[in-house]
């Protein structure tokens, strides 16, 4: 049984806006049935704000979203360090490697389909004392477009295998590339997950330039951010080599340099009074 709690759903101010636009256009059409152009163009609108909404990885409209640490945790100097699409066998042993030299933790969205294929890589991942959390079953790119039945079953298969092979039932979600739809929140809320996207994103996956990805995530660095990156789908570097991997020393020490450290974002997001408790034990 998934150990995530139930919580209730409540509709972004949006949404309410976008059902009352919808219950107004309904009645309207049926007492003045003459204006129906203005009905009618007054649901599209909010169509339109909803698609355009779901196409913005950091916008809240459609619901809660996590872009960055609470206060407490920027306070702390807490920034957290994500990477998606793994685990790759190639690439996250050694970003690991990479990590075990300081005391930075970080969060794996991991693809559950990658991870019944490695489960012993996954349980690496917690064993050097990171998270992972749920990126899709299949990561797949049509994500956005499907109705909520096909994104619960992403979200459900990826959560049991994550639980399943862990131990540990996931606390947050990351949408395929960011992307997603009003149907996104409500089934999120009813599995206690929390969407998370991020701060800034390096496009770690197109650019194989070290400097540039380098570039972008350390342009504005403050504490709180979430930063994205890829272990799994890493853009290479002129010599064929993953570009994270040419990233992530010289972010680290970007990191030091600027009095930063990476957690979880279990743990950036734990209260103050618990943060001593803050690392899962494996």
């Amino acid at each position: 049984m998934l150990q995530s709690p139930y919580r209730s759903w409540r509709p972004s101010p949006f949404l309410k806006l976008s059902a009352a636009a919808h219950l107004g256009a309904g009645t309207g059409a049926l007492l003045a049935p003459q204006f129906w152009p203005y009905w009618g163009s007054a649901v599209l609108a909010t169509h339109a704000v909803a698609a355009i909404s779901g196409l913005l990885p950091r916008s809240a409209l459609l619901g809660p979203n996590l872009v960055r640490l609470p206060p407490q945790a920027a306070a702390r100097g807490e920034v957290a360090l994500t990477f998606d699409d793994g685990p790759d066998p190639e690439v996250t042993p050694q970003v690991l490697n990479i990590l075990d030299r300081t005391e930075h933790r970080v969060t794996f969205f991991c693809i559950a389909e990658r991870v019944r294929e490695h489960p012993a890589l996954a349980l690496e991942i917690l064993r050097r004392g990171h998270l992972i959390e749920n990126h899709t079953d299949t990561h797949p790119h049509s994500f956005a477009a499907s109705g909520p039945r096909k994104m619960a079953l992403e979200i459900d298969r990826a959560q049991y295998t994550l639980q399943d092979i862990t131990g540990r039932a996931p606390q947050f979600f990351r949408a395929v590339a960011g992307l997603r739809n009003p149907f996104l929140d409500p089934l999120l809320a009813r599995r206690g997950l929390r969407l998370a996207s991020w701060t800034r994103r390096p496009y770690d996956t197109r650019t194989g330039d070290a400097l540039t990805v380098l570039h972008r995530l350390t342009r504005g660095l403050s504490a709180g951010d979430i930063l994205l990156m890829h272990d799994g789908h890493s853009a290479r570097d002129a010599t064929g080599s993953p570009v994270i991997l040419n990233v992530l020393p010289p972010l680290l020490a970007a990191l030091q340099q600027q009095g930063l450290h990476s957690v979880t974002l279990q743990a950036g997001c734990m209260p103050i009074a618990n943060h001593a408790l803050k690392e899962v034990q494996v």
